[in-house]
């Protein structure tokens, strides 16, 4: 009677652990499809002259701005212009801006008009300055990078020579404190851990569709006649609902890794890097409560059982495959392998955080950005 009652409790159990190894090798797979194929823009000598309107949504970012403006008028590509507008800064963001101007003819600093209801602050931002663009090619960026030679010329290669609408880019991190090193590189693993970039540009479902709005290089014909920040105007993840709805349209775009060409740092503490992933990590899973659940457990609770089954091989084997991704992550971010391997247990505790953090403002309605609500 004894050996009945056990039966059903082991057999849980058993299954459980192998749902979990079953989701670490696909994982895995996933992880060794993106270092196979290496989806980080290739830098070409091929030359271009389109005229890229560099378009630049700012709020209170004085200690940003000048910072991405010098480099904008240092790198190597010449046929641009810059407009920047400023979103009802509290603080000295548009001075400076202006300031910059004044002494750069390509660039440009309006105030951004009251915001409309039913509109998030950065989707209008970037919609007004699309209205504004002069170029055949519209790149949004954001007012906390750095951008480097080569990059707008390799990314306009990149588009004419796979017909894209949409290139999106995550930027290489700057990550200069340790509550950073804790946050920061989950972003990464998260995508290169979880998402084929590649299939991104060849695959038609919208499942398989991510974008970063720290970069997105838009072709300026398509963009107007799809109104693409309008259609998404109420949308906390806009990169990634612009890319769906270009993939259901049957266009092309794509996302990739940016290889150096152009780094942000995102934020500046532990805190603010909380803060900042959690406003949008359950939106990026379209608020599916069960699928989101599932993930979090089995990325971060399903190793622990591991642990406490203490048979060595399944430990060993379970170690094996999350190095393994961690160094192969890593080596295509161009982030420290040593770091990662070792904060990784921090780094998944983090991304637990940032989890509950998600749902519960997702669903008190209390996710506030830059002193805006924002659900």
């Amino acid at each position: 009677m004894q050996e009945q009652n056990k039966l059903p409790k082991l057999f849980n159990v058993d299954l459980i652990i192998s749902a979990v190894f079953t989701f670490l090798i696909i994982r895995f797979g996933v992880t060794l499809f993106n270092f196979i194929t290496d989806p980080r823009l290739k830098i070409t000598g091929k030359q271009y002259d389109d005229l890229v309107s560099i378009l630049i949504p700012v709020r209170n970012e004085e200690k940003n701005i000048l910072t991405l403006l010098r480099s904008i008028e240092k790198q190597n590509y010449n046929n641009y212009e810059v407009i920047i507008i400023d979103d009802s800064s509290t603080d000295n963001t548009y001075n400076l801006s202006q300031s910059f101007a004044a002494e750069h003819p390509r660039f440009k600093v309006i105030k951004g008009k009251e915001l409309p209801i039913g509109w998030l602050g950065k989707n209008y931002a970037c919609h007004q300055l699309a209205q504004m663009a002069k170029g055949q090619f519209l790149l949004f960026i954001d007012a906390d990078e750095k951008v480097f030679d080569s990059l707008i010329n390799s990314a306009l290669h990149r588009v004419h020579l796979n017909g894209l609408c949409l290139l999106s880019l995550f930027t290489n991190q700057e990550m200069p404190t340790f509550g950073e090193k804790l946050v920061i590189p989950v972003m990464n693993f998260f995508l290169l851990n979880l998402l084929p970039l590649r299939l991104i540009l060849t695959n038609r479902r919208t499942s398989l569709a991510v974008a970063s709005g720290q970069f997105m290089l838009f072709n300026a014909e398509t963009y107007h006649q799809n109104n693409w920040h309008e259609r998404v105007k109420n949308k906390v993840v806009e990169d990634v609902e612009i890319m769906r709805l270009i993939k259901s349209d049957s266009l092309k775009g794509e996302t990739l890794l940016a290889n150096g060409m152009i780094s942000c740092r995102m934020y500046n503490n532990y805190n603010t890097a909380i803060d900042g992933f959690s406003k949008n990590l359950f939106a990026g899973f379209n608020y599916n409560i069960i699928g989101f659940l599932a993930y979090l457990l089995l990325v971060i609770c399903g190793p622990i059982l591991i642990f406490f089954t203490f048979k060595t091989s399944l430990i060993i084997l379970m170690l094996g495959l999350v190095i393994l991704s961690r160094v192969l992550i890593s080596v295509i971010s161009q982030q420290s392998i040593p770091k990662n391997i070792l904060l990784h247990p921090l780094q998944m505790m983090c991304l637990l955080i940032v989890g509950v953090l998600s749902i519960q403002k997702h669903f008190t309605k209390k996710t506030v950005w830059k002193g805006r609500s924002i659900c």
